[in-house]
């Protein structure tokens, strides 16, 4: 699976890269239809100290693409969040994809 990845207003961090294809890379062992993902990370001044820090992922795979996003007060807990939202997209897909 190919990795791409975007920084909004903050530089660029090898750790949190890291970080997110070790996540990327477990997502890709379940479902081995993925092509490619891009993840998108950026800052937002917000009132609130528990967002702000905000990771967008979208997953393209044959038919249309996936997408989530999280905000929260720190990168990794952003990444896990939107992980999370894609597996359960993804798990969606893959039983559709069984029924035909």
């Amino acid at each position: 699976m190919d990795i791409k990845f975007e920084y909004h207003d903050i530089t660029a961090s090898e750790r949190l890269e890291a970080f997110t294809t070790e996540k990327l890379n477990h997502m890709y062992k379940k479902y081995d239809f993925l092509i490619r993902a891009d993840v998108f990370f950026k800052q937002e001044n917000t009132s609130s100290e528990e967002t702000g820090k905000i990771c967008g992922i979208r997953v393209s795979l044959p038919g249309p693409r996936l997408f989530a996003e999280s905000s929260n007060d720190n990168f990794e807990s952003s990444v896990s969040e939107a992980i999370r939202e894609l597996d359960v997209q993804l798990r969606k897909k893959k039983d559709k994809m069984k029924a035909y």
